[in-house]
């Protein structure tokens, strides 16, 4: 054990966080700390940390147990010194090193003291077993992958805004490599490609990692275990997020049937008892029962703390077959060029995730779209009965601050009764007393609720979202999702939640060199494509070298033959010239399948295919089909081709 938790209580004032918790950190686990807003997660990190004391019980630490927390309350750090600086303070020991080595060879420039030589030699032994001159490469290989650019490793960390500045702060951590790695909302400031990276990284991490997340694809993909708080509890699930939310539905479904058969049982001796206490050949086995009833060990009910609450949207028009196209824009922030000549086109039902790293001007786009950016070059054009409605943080603005919550949701002008709208705000982290509260009061996140639940139940038949998910639970992303999912209208959203956006998004837009680039399909699909252009670009290299080496062989000068090393097996050129061929007619045939698929698509997205439904039906299974034979292709192509590679090694 690392460090953990024994018979541990934790009291917050009155209100108390957990009771009687024991939970041990071991070497190698990757842990997901989850729970609704407000049941203590954060506070729990800082108990294991040692900010706050527990009430009963003990935190246990093992000895020399290094720990690594990464919080809010970091950013209250500032300094002039550059990012790259910043994060090589992991390097504690080697900076000191660096220092002592370069006063010492000052010294020995005068003073050839043999013990001064002797420490000078342990010294740069030292920095030679800690790898020390290598700290700054694998620096700026973190900062790189967290995305920082080479030119902004220069810039003072005090330029930086709170978001970038965790970055910085997360990759000192990273390098400084503790035992036990305790991160608290780590993806909140990060964009796709460093969350991606992050991952990545963490899988491989030697220590052990706890991560309080409201990201449920990082969970999933990340964690081996979940610690979730829950009724002042702890429970532990050995598993990913996906393993949890199965193995809870089970347990809260075991525990109801033990409640529901232990008061069956209970009634029925409560009945006996009643009917019999009277009687006196009875009434010492009545009272027997009720002793047993009195010592009996009661089962509690259990329900889901947070109800179901549907959110349903209603539409008022039913708009044209184009609802906003993007006819050659340009823009662009000084020497920045975000956009250049592009083009896009949305159309009645597309629901599109506009992703990429930040900086790439997603939020910009989301804006010309909206009509909210007015300095730009091109045409948006918008379509017939288009009603829209726009969600980004400084719509925060255009809320009535004297209004109550449900108030401002009364304004909507929705149809919804008050018990509807109080419900739907359930869903927004808004329960009870809380709607009555007024609007001036309410921190940032709780404003942007408000603001999103009033772009829900305002009946448009198209949504503009920016980063939708960021106030919210991991509950309350799961209900927006399934909502926007069913939504009949058509959207785009701007998100780095993966599970937001893989359920919610059936076309993925993405702005590469200034273009707006276009890929017809969910979010899993895309990254699929993603995976096999890699995958392919690889292989077109292997190619290209393997096609380089017979030159590079007659390039070389004859040897000695004696000095020849052993001869290789003989070639067979003539099932290597079979392989070959068949290998550039499995590489014919891979095209003749794109360019097939390719075609199929274009008749998919015609709007005149929907038209006749015998037609749209063959095309659809015309498309499986494809798709299925240009698996079987690619995989007898890599298999042709490895075993030429095999041949001629």
């Amino acid at each position: 054990m690392l460090i953990g938790f024994q018979n541990l209580t934790f009291e917050f004032g009155a209100r108390v966080i957990v009771e009687d918790a024991t939970w041990h950190i071991n070497p190698g686990e990757r842990i997901g700390l989850i729970g609704y807003n407000g049941t203590g997660k954060s506070t729990l990190l800082k108990v294991l940390v040692g900010q706050y004391l527990p009430s009963k019980g003990s935190v246990e630490k093992g000895r020399g147990t290094t720990i690594g927390y990464l919080h809010q309350d970091l950013l209250s750090f500032d300094t002039s010194e550059s990012i790259l600086e910043v994060a090589m303070g992991a390097f504690e020991r080697v900076r000191e090193l660096e220092k002592e080595i370069v006063e010492l060879g000052i010294e020995l420039e005068t003073d050839e003291n043999e013990e001064l030589l002797i420490k000078y030699t342990d010294l740069l032994h030292e920095m030679d077993v800690l790898d020390g001159y290598n700290i700054q490469h694998k620096t700026e290989e973190v900062l790189h992958g967290l995305g920082f650019s080479t030119e902004q490793m220069g810039k003072p960390y005090k330029e930086f805004s709170g978001g970038w500045r965790m970055r910085v702060l997360l990759t000192k951590m990273i390098l400084q490599a503790p035992d036990v790695l305790l991160l608290d909302e780590p993806t909140n400031h990060l964009d796709l490609p460093s969350i991606e990276w992050l991952e990545k990284y963490l899988m491989h991490y030697q220590g052990s990692v706890v991560i309080v997340s409201h990201d449920k694809y990082f969970l999933n993909r990340m964690v081996n275990k979940i610690v979730e708080i829950y009724q002042q509890e702890l429970h532990i699930y050995s598993g990913n997020y996906e393993y949890y939310e199965t193995e809870k539905a089970l347990r809260i479904e075991m525990q109801q049937r033990a409640f529901e058969n232990q008061q069956d049982y209970i009634k029925q001796q409560e009945k006996f008892v009643e009917r019999f206490k009277a009687k006196a050949s009875k009434a010492a086995m009545a009272q027997s029962i009720m002793k047993r009833l009195d010592k009996i060990e009661r089962i509690e009910n259990v329900e889901m703390e947070r109800p179901n609450i549907r959110i349903n949207f209603q539409l008022n028009n039913q708009p044209g077959r184009v609802l906003v196209t993007l006819k050659d824009v340009h823009k662009q922030y000084g020497n920045n060029v975000i956009v250049d000549k592009g083009f896009a086109e949305i159309n009645r039902g597309d629901k599109i995730a506009l992703i990429g790293a930040n900086g790439k001007g997603k939020s910009t786009l989301l804006r010309i779209i909206a009509g909210t950016e007015e300095d730009f070059e091109g045409e948006r054009l918008w379509g017939h009965n288009v009603d829209s409605s726009f969600y980004a943080q400084h719509q925060l603005e255009a809320l009535t601050m004297d209004n109550t919550i449900l108030e401002e949701m009364q304004e909507s002008r929705s149809g919804k009764t008050d018990p509807e709208l109080r419900g739907l705000l359930g869903c927004f982290l808004f329960g009870g007393d809380d709607t009555d509260k007024k609007i001036k009061v309410l921190s940032g996140g709780e404003k942007a609720r408000v603001a999103l639940a009033k772009v829900i139940v305002s009946k448009s038949n198209f949504l503009m979202l920016d980063e939708p998910t960021n106030h919210l639970d991991m509950h309350s992303v799961e209900l927006l999702a399934e909502a926007l999912d069913k939504y009949e209208g058509s959207l785009i959203l701007v998100s780095h939640d993966r599970f937001f956006v893989s359920k919610t998004a059936n076309k993925i837009w993405e702005i590469v060199d200034h273009e707006i680039k276009e890929f017809k399909g969910t979010y899993t699909e895309y990254v699929e494509w993603k995976e096999r252009m890699a995958k392919h670009a690889k292989e077109q290299s292997r190619k290209a070298a393997l096609e380089e080496k017979p030159a590079a062989k007659a390039a070389e000068p004859q040897k000695n033959k004696q000095q020849e090393a052993p001869a290789k097996p003989r070639i067979d050129n003539t099932e290597l010239k079979k392989l070959q061929n068949r290998f550039k007619k499995a590489e014919d045939d891979l095209e003749l399948l794109k360019t097939l698929k390719n075609t199929i698509e274009l008749a998919l997205a015609a709007p005149d295919s929907y038209k006749d439904s015998v037609k749209f039906a063959e095309t659809e299974k015309q498309y499986k089909e494809v798709n299925a034979k240009m698996k079987l292709a690619e995989a007898h192509y890599e298999e042709l081709f490895e075993q030429i590679v095999e041949m001629e090694g």
